[in-house]
C-alpha cells in the first residue's frame, strides 16, 4: 500500500480550461467587489494577480494568506484588511457561479475512493492560493468534501506555493511519508509533476486539460480521465 496519494484540484479532479475559469471567476469577484468600492475592474485583478504572484515567491516565513494580504493591502490600504471577511463570503456564495465554467465529472469520487483503498493519506493538494471556503465550494460541484481528505491543502495551512518543490517537500514532512511511497495526480506538467519528482515523489499526468507552457517532455505515467481511474484500481 502507499503511503500516500495526492490529488490536484483545478483541471484534476474538477476538469476546467483554466484560462477561463479564471475569466468567469474574475467576473463575478469583480461584480461583487465593485460593490464594496473596489471599482476599478483592471486595478482590481491586477492587484489579485499580484497577490497571487506573492504567493508563488512565499520562502515559508509566513502563511500564503499573509503574503497575499500584505500585498494587497499595500494596493489598497487598509480598506482591504476589512474586507477580508466579504472576500470569504463571496468564496461561499456568488463564487459558485463559477462552476459553469468547469466540467464536472462523476469520476472524481470514484477516483478518490479508490485512492483511498490503496493509500494511508489521501490528501487534496491543491495550489494553496485560496481560502478554505474557495476550496470547499469547487469540491461541492464534484460531489466532494474537505472531509473526503486527510488534508486540504489552502492559503492559511501552507507557506509554500506550486511549482516550489517545498511545497511537496513540507506536505512529505507533515505526514512522515517516504517520497518514493507517494503518488501525485495532476494535469499541470510543471506545477504538478516536475515540482513534485523534485522532492522525491512519483507522478501520473493527466492528459485532459493538461497545462504544458514550455512544451516540456514528461517522465511519468499519463493518460485521460478514465484511464487514470483504472490506473488507481489497479495500484
Amino acid at each position: 500500500m502507499l503511503q500516500a496519494i495526492l490529488f490536484d484540484l483545478d483541471g484534476t479532479l474538477l476538469p476546467m480550461d483554466n484560462d477561463y475559469f479564471v475569466k468567469v471567476y474574475f467576473h463575478y469577484l469583480a461584480q461583487c467587489a465593485k460593490e464594496w468600492g473596489y471599482t476599478d475592474e483592471a486595478q482590481l485583478i491586477d492587484a489579485v494577480w499580484k497577490g497571487v504572484a506573492a504567493m508563488v515567491r512565499n520562502d515559508g516565513t509566513r502563511t500564503n494568506s499573509q503574503a497575499f494580504w500584505e500585498c494587497f493591502s499595500g494596493i489598497y490600504g487598509r480598506q482591504a484588511g476589512e474586507d477580508m471577511d466579504r472576500f470569504d463570503h463571496f468564496y461561499a456564495t456568488e463564487f459558485n457561479k463559477a462552476v459553469k465554467a468547469t466540467f464536472p465529472t462523476p469520476l472524481a469520487r470514484e477516483a478518490v475512493e479508490s485512492a483511498r483503498s490503496k493509500a494511508e493519506h489521501v490528501i487534496l493538494a491543491t495550489n494553496p492560493i485560496f481560502p478554505a471556503v474557495a476550496d470547499k465550494s469547487r469540491l461541492s460541484w464534484i460531489g466532494l468534501s474537505m472531509e473526503d481528505f486527510e488534508l486540504v491543502t489552502d492559503y492559511d495551512n501552507c507557506c509554500y506555493s506550486k511549482p516550489n518543490p517545498e511545497y511537496y517537500k513540507d506536505l512529505l514532512t507533515r505526514f512522515n511519508l517516504d517520497p518514493a511511497r507517494c503518488l501525485m495526480i495532476g494535469n499541470d506538467v510543471d506545477e504538478d509533476v516536475i515540482a513534485a519528482q523534485s522532492a522525491g515523489i512519483t507522478c501520473y499526468l493527466l492528459d485532459d486539460h493538461v497545462i504544458n507552457r514550455k512544451n516540456k517532455e514528461v517522465d511519468c505515467e499519463h493518460g485521460s480521465y478514465q484511464e487514470m481511474v483504472d490506473y488507481l484500481k489497479a495500484l
